[in-house]
């Protein structure tokens, strides 16, 4: 893919973000979100500094951008990441909203860096019976009851 002068301009920040956060002692992963020609937030991989396993780059700068527009829609943003985004992230960008991503490096050469998700997205193909993660149901109608009242509720504010 061809980039334009800005395009290139923000993935190249992801990318500087990722190789500095590798010092700063976080992961080798940068992600910036860009709304309207504007840099809304910059992030780098922080699982080990944080001792959290949910702050990857991307993720973190979902955060920082929902905060800094006062929105958790960020469908009129631009997600840049120094690498092609794992699962969880991916699944944190469709909640956000955000319609396009651009990535420089991908999950097979992640892989081989060490950071395989592949295990991952078989799991997420399996049914939830034959996954490696004990998957248990119970209080059914009880969970059910929580969502009915949400499809009640007049005042909610879908996402």
């Amino acid at each position: 893919m061809k980039l334009n002068g800005e395009e290139r301009k923000y993935l190249k920040l992801a990318i500087d973000t990722a190789a500095e956060n590798i010092t700063d002692g976080g992961g080798p992963f940068g992600a910036v979100i860009v709304r309207s020609g504007s840099v809304v937030a910059t992030a780098g991989n922080r699982v080990v500094p944080g001792n959290d396993p949910t702050a990857h780059a991307e993720v973190l700068a979902i955060r920082q951008a929902a905060e800094a527009l006062g929105t958790h829609d960020l469908s009129d943003c631009v997600i840049y990441a120094s690498c092609e985004p794992c699962p969880m992230c991916l699944g944190a960008i469709y909640w956000a909203g955000i319609r396009r991503i651009v990535y420089a490096s991908d999950r097979y050469r992640a892989a081989t860096a060490g950071f395989d998700d592949e295990r991952i997205y078989t799991e997420l193909a399996l049914g939830t019976s034959e996954r490696s993660i004990i998957m248990e149901r119970a209080m059914e109608e009880e969970g059910n009851l929580v969502l009915k009242k949400w499809e009640e509720y007049p005042d909610k504010i879908k996402y």
